[in-house]
């Protein structure tokens, strides 16, 4: 008789070494259905990782990194070749990247195998990423398992989800024999004690505070009582607060005198240290501060091991210990936490009959008979096959995560010391004998306070506060800004002119519109007040740069008049060198088109937005159009070369292309379209983007997919494989507003946005050519035009 093939199922969560709850459930899960299967089964495991470099063992066959979403495509793919049976999703939203968890859809939607869902939460009242984002992932899943009959009711009330794809499935529980605590209280040199515990990963929504309050009380009815607080400090807490919260309970047990009554166990235990806590309390709490808690697995092995239990009326706790399970009290009172505490110590029938509730009741959902249930679903024989992935791709997609690179500091690291971000580089290797210059700090700075805002990551933060601290220094007492500094820290004596301090204030202006923590904000703040008064003694570059500033500075502070009067004496002056030196045949603000020059027009289309002035934003307009005539030839972008120049009535210059070229034009094709709405700039976006790619004038890619960094420029026999400052930081400031894009393209693409006025995006963008003044319509005339011919 042939041997019956083995059931594979991959699993998509997070997983042990991590420390976190839904990383334990998914190892007790695989555990006990494997029990339940008797060799007929195979787990495979895809990691979701946030940051870490943990080491994985069987049976992870692949790792996901939270916020890069290639890495969920490729996971696609791995799992459509590896001929699985089925998919279960451990679904939290926090383990996925995207808003509202939204990468977990680019996964879901190309897989073949039938896909069963666990919720771990289920939001009652959503925002709409959250919303969307959790009908999306029902809609893919074949079953979506929710462990509480609120849940249930929620997905039918809030998604729209058939109650017939929904089972209910409780947490597993270990199946913990009904013990005298009094006999396990010695592994914890904790004989003759009354032993109260809570366990768990601590944050500030766990209401520890609340139960400390509470001691006092509970002490003076039984000075034996201990109080013992299990488990470390959540990871995400730990990345962005530190010990702040553990801390803050510390001194709170020092204040109260609990010292003698209070222990912290401050780490992540094992099954069997956690069996050897449980068995040893006598009450367990969970004075935990929001309602909104679907499940809880601390709780669930609490009520499993019999524990009489004393709990705020969070949704978890409402059903597990109804009919008489366990004692409810009010969120926040510590007085009833006390009061319920300490009748329970004092009746013994009332602490017994809580006790054997909660035992009795835990014998349904112990963890072989949730394996069992489990098995019984991933075993049935009539699971459908899914259709394979969404094809063709979405403009949205293909743009975001298939035809661009995933931004990467790999390079940018590389070129950064201690001091700040060096300016020139031999290849990939930092060339010291250079040293470093402000214009690519704050260039850096402005990246990374767009890369946080996309990719909300660790090293970004560090990163922002480095290149912020580097500008900080550049700026003199009296506002004004040294840009060259020698590697050992030196400033240089009278160094050539610059836009350095143009630079500076927009890098100021992007810090406060998009800062990783309003805690620097007051910092920022300062600074960009001191020099900004001293705007009008710039060159036009920088008059453009700190009009961007100012306008980033007033999305913060609406109401600040005197950066408003700034705003205008620069916007005023860019207008008036365009109205002195443009002709019908050369619309532009000087006689030559140099360096950067895309800023000219962006500043001005930013300015007008800003102030709803129509006079800046009809000369932004006509330089746009005569710089895109020049350097977009229908097919492809061809930027002047820096080897000449293009001075008016004399020939161009066709080398050496610089990258600030092709990100200045994909940065200022984004502010023509936020002025305007005319959605020609956004297919233009695009193609000046893919410059960088090879859609040049060589056909040569000056992104380095290997070292992660950009080629200095496109030369006429090829390209500058120098990976300097101000090539790296301009591909990735270009791949930033790249990926900003696609997410405006997938809000409307997806119906998010409700305004009346609001143009069909796609619709125009697939169906419209691109009208360059004096030019042909590109693709020929009325021609329909793909949408994937966005990317």
């Amino acid at each position: 008789m042939a041997k019956r093939a083995r059931k594979r199922v991959v699993f998509i969560s997070s997983f042990l070494p991590r420390k976190c709850g839904i990383a334990t459930f998914t190892t007790d899960l695989i555990a006990n259905v494997s029990k339940a299967a008797k060799g007929e089964f195979e787990p495979l495991v895809v990691a979701m990782r946030s940051g870490d470099d943990l080491k994985y063992a069987d049976p992870v066959k692949f790792e996901i990194r939270q916020n890069v979403k290639s890495d969920y495509i490729c996971a696609a793919d791995y799992i459509n070749f590896s001929h699985v049976d089925i998919v279960s999703v451990q679904h939290e939203f926090g383990l996925f990247g995207g808003k509202g968890g939204a990468y977990l859809s680019l996964l879901l939607d190309r897989l073949k195998a039938p896909i069963i869902t666990t919720l771990h939460t289920v939001l009652d009242e959503p925002e709409e990423p959250y919303r969307k984002s959790m009908i999306d992932l029902c809609e893919a899943s074949y079953n979506v398992i929710t462990m509480n009959e609120r849940g249930v009711t929620m997905l039918g009330d809030v998604y729209g989800v058939s109650g017939k794809k929904v089972r209910l499935i409780a947490h597993g529980i270990p199946d913990l024999p009904f013990v005298d605590s009094n006999y396990y209280k010695h592994k914890f040199g904790m004989e003759g004690r009354k032993t109260i515990l809570t366990f768990g990963l601590l944050s500030e929504n766990k209401g520890i505070e609340i139960m400390l309050k509470a001691m006092p009380s509970i002490i003076e009815a039984e000075p034996s009582v201990v109080y013992l607080v299990l488990g470390m400090t959540h990871p995400n807490v730990l990345k962005h607060d530190g010990e702040s919260y553990r801390f803050s309970l510390q001194r709170l047990v020092k204040r109260l005198g609990l010292e003698d009554h209070v222990i912290f166990y401050n780490r992540f235990v094992d099954d069997q240290e956690l069996h050897n806590f449980l068995c040893a309390a006598d009450i367990y709490v969970t004075p935990y501060l929001s309602r909104k808690q679907l499940t809880s697995g601390t709780l669930s092995f609490a009520v499993g091991a019999g524990k009489a239990v004393v709990s705020t009326p969070y949704w978890a706790a409402e059903e597990l210990l109804a009919d008489g399970r366990g004692k409810l009290v009010g969120s926040g009172d510590s007085k009833e936490i006390a009061d319920a505490i300490v009748k329970l110590i004092e009746n013994d029938k009332l602490f017994y009959s809580l006790r054997r509730r909660a035992y009795d009741y835990g014998r349904s959902r112990t963890w072989p008979k949730i394996g069992q249930v489990y098995w019984k679903l991933f075993s049935a024989k009539q699971l459908p096959v899914r259709i394979a992935a969404k094809s063709p791709l979405s403009a949205a997609e293909t743009i975001s995560s298939i035809a661009a690179p995933e931004p990467s500091l790999e390079h940018l690291k590389r070129l950064t010391d201690d001091t700040g971000l060096f300016q020139h580089a031999k290849f990939t290797i930092p060339n010291r004998d250079f040293g470093y210059c402000t214009d690519d700090n704050a260039r850096a700075l402005i990246a990374m306070a767009e890369y946080y805002a996309q990719h909300p990551e660790p090293e970004a933060v560090r990163l922002f506060e480095l290149y912020l601290s580097f500008v900080m220094h550049s700026q003199s007492k009296d506002g004004s800004i040294r840009n060259f500094m020698n590697f050992d820290r030196t400033w240089w004596e009278n160094e050539p002119a610059n836009d350095a301090f143009g630079r500076v204030l927009w890098a100021l202006g992007t810090a406060m519109a998009k800062s990783p923590s309003p805690a620097y904000m007051s910092i920022i703040k300062d600074r960009f007040d001191i020099s900004v008064r001293l705007v009008e003694k710039q060159h036009p570059r920088g008059m453009a740069y700190s009009i961007l500033g100012m306008s980033d500075y007033l999305k913060q502070f609406p109401g600040a008049s005197d950066i408003k009067r700034q705003l205008e004496v620069a916007a005023g002056g860019l207008v008036r060198q365009y109205e002195e030196n443009s002709l019908p045949d050369w619309q532009w603000f000087e006689d030559t088109l140099t360096y950067d020059n895309a800023v000219l027009c962006h500043a001005l289309f930013v300015a007008g937005a800003t102030l709803e002035n129509e006079r800046y934003l009809t000369v932004a307009g006509n330089s746009c159009d005569f710089l895109l005539e020049d350097c977009f030839n229908g097919e492809h972008f061809s930027f002047v070369g820096c080897n000449g120049w293009y001075e008016r009535g004399q020939s161009r210059a066709s080398f050496d292309q610089q990258p600030i070229e092709a990100a200045g034009t994909v940065m200022m094709l984004r502010a023509a379209y936020d002025a305007t709405e005319d959605n020609r700039f956004l297919r233009l976006q695009r193609k000046a983007f893919d410059w960088f790619l090879g859609t040049n004038d060589l056909g040569l890619a000056l992104y380095d997919f290997k070292t992660k960094g950009c080629n200095d420029a496109l030369m006429r026999g090829g390209v500058n494989i120098n990976q300097g400052a101000e090539s790296t930081v301009s591909f990735l400031q270009s791949l930033l507003a790249i990926m900003e894009t696609y997410a405006i393209i997938h809000k409307v693409r997806d119906g998010e946005n409700k305004s009346p006025d609001q143009i069909d995006l796609l619709g125009q963008i697939a169906q419209k050519p691109i009208p360059i003044k004096g030019m042909p319509p590109v693709k020929g005339g009325n021609q329909k035009i793909d949408l994937e011919e966005l990317a």
